[in-house]
């Protein structure tokens, strides 16, 4: 952990690095500064837990963020590679979810208590992006998986919603020349946690993000038109190559059989606890 010399040194260099470079691009340095002081990979990177405390001691430097967030014009964004666009919004994403739970930490079970009613927290317009103020669920719906820009079906193991049972938030910003490579780190680390995805009693147990976003699974992702066709993609990170050999049901492998559709899916339980480490 840093002193609070350290952090004031660090903090000023994340918004000089943000503040210098607006002309052809846009620096997630702070973002990245705030996740890697603050969230902790677990379980060799199948979960994070979150410093909420921590970074609400450093929270000027995410307003700083945000705000440098807020200026970039849609003319702008619309200009930077489609990978860069990509990185920027799931950056986003993240990084106001985080702020909305700071609005109310540490009095915070759930992100759902943020929520009431007549509203869920997602639909909540308080996010100044690209020339409106907008919701999470408009970043993500719409922006991301809306505008038909990005057909990136693995975003969904990259945004956070704050929970224990969402895929881990990334202990570092997203970035456009490495975000393929960020996407695949994530994508598998989230398939080898058997508390969300096992095979058992001649089924597939599998997270219900794939039930909510299975259609972004049937667009055609790098040959992938199905959500098992996506998994059998991932069989060594299920477990289903152990030894090598792979999992046999009925005399064909589990992964064949996946890439065929022909084999049970069931949905495990979601986690809607704050991922917070002090719990």
């Amino acid at each position: 952990m840093m002193n609070s010399l350290q952090r004031v040194g660090f903090i000023l260099m994340a918004i000089l690095a943000a503040n210098s470079s607006f002309a052809n691009t846009f620096s997630h340095t702070p973002w990245a500064t705030i996740l890697q002081q603050h969230v902790e990979m677990v379980r060799d990177g199948r979960e994070s837990r979150v410093d909420y405390a921590g970074i609400k001691k450093d929270r000027l430097l995410l307003l700083t963020y945000l705000t440098d967030m807020s200026k970039v014009t849609k003319k702008s964004f619309d200009s930077w590679p489609k990978m860069q666009q990509l990185a920027f919004l799931i950056n986003a994403y993240n990084a106001w979810t985080v702020e909305l739970i700071l609005s109310r930490y540490p009095d915070i079970d759930s992100i759902k208590d943020l929520g009431s009613f007549f509203t869920s927290p997602w639909k909540k317009e308080f996010v100044n992006l690209l020339g409106e103020v907008r919701s999470l669920d408009d970043i993500e719906h719409n922006l991301i998986r809306g505008s038909g820009r990005y057909n990136e079906p693995r975003i969904h193991f990259a945004v956070n919603c704050a929970s224990i049972g969402c895929p881990a938030l990334l202990n570092d910003a997203y970035a456009g020349d490495k975000l393929d490579e960020q996407l695949a780190a994530v994508t598998e680390n989230f398939l080898r946690d058997r508390n969300r995805h096992y095979f058992a009693n001649g089924e597939l147990h599998i997270s219900p993000i794939f039930k909510w976003y299975k259609a972004d699974f049937e667009q055609g992702w790098n040959g992938v038109h199905s959500v098992s066709q996506f998994l059998a993609a991932y069989a060594d990170a299920l477990g289903l190559q152990d030894s090598g050999s792979g999992i046999i049901v009925n005399g064909k492998l589990v992964s064949e059989r996946l890439s065929e559709d022909s084999i049970g899916i069931s949905y495990t339980d979601y986690n809607w606890d704050l991922n917070d480490v002090a719990r």
